[in-house]
Formats: structure tokens, C-alpha cells, sequence
């Protein structure tokens, strides 16, 4: 891990989380993003939290930060496998993981669905 990483996730957590480098299995439901008006818009994004300790160790593995914080990874549901970025997430306290339509319509994904992704750390 990187010297100024280890120092800042010391400042903000009080301490190094623990966990591997990955690959992480996540599972959970998907969700629907509900727009600014509380409802669904055309072309709303679905999505998978991704919290709790696998969350701190995806924080403190990733050297590969983009925009907005995100992070670069390879996903994997079913016999899908996409590249795509974990973007953070105040209100969940770890990341969400977009769920595009081709994704969702190869492994028949809809609102609700119960999904288990492997997670990698891409370059």
C-alpha cells in the first residue's frame, strides 16, 4: 500500500482495515436509482451497494482512483464479465456498482434481483 494511501485511511479511520486484495464475492439486491422527482426516469441506472468491511478493503487496495473517486474493476455475474468503476457513496458508507442494460438483460437482472458479483481491481 502506498505511504500517503496508508496515512490518509489511518486519518479518516483511526487505524488500517484488515481484508485481502481481492477478488471479493459481493451479494445483495439490485436497486433502482430513483430520479430527483422520486421516481424512476428513462435511462436510470441500477445498481448493487457494496458496504461494510469489503468496502474498506476495496478503500484501502485500490491505487487505480478515477473521477469522481471511483475506482477501476472488472465484474463478473453469472457468466458475465465487464469492465466498469465502483463509484463512492457517503449515504451507503462504501460503493455503488452500475448494472448496465446488457448485464442485466444476459443474466435476467430486475429490480429486486438477489445478485452475487465477483470483484477484481482492474489497472
Amino acid at each position: 500500500m502506498h505511504d500517503d494511501l496508508a496515512r490518509f485511511l489511518r486519518d479518516e479511520l483511526g487505524h488500517l482495515p484488515s481484508g485481502s486484495a481481492g477478488p471479493w464475492h459481493v451479494r445483495g439486491p439490485v436497486w433502482l436509482w430513483q430520479g430527483s422527482a422520486g421516481a424512476p426516469t428513462k435511462g436510470s441506472w441500477y445498481f448493487l451497494t457494496i458496504d461494510g468491511d469489503t468496502a474498506l478493503a476495496i478503500r484501502a487496495h485500490a491505487t487505480n482512483a478515477a473521477a469522481w473517486g471511483s475506482v477501476y474493476v472488472e465484474a463478473t455475474i453469472g457468466g458475465t464479465t465487464w469492465r466498469t468503476s465502483l463509484f463512492p457513496s457517503k449515504q451507503a458508507g462504501g460503493w455503488l456498482l452500475p448494472l448496465k442494460a446488457a448485464v442485466r438483460k444476459a443474466e435476467r437482472i430486475a429490480d429486486g434481483s438477489e445478485v452475487e458479483v465477483l470483484l477484481v481491481l482492474a489497472s
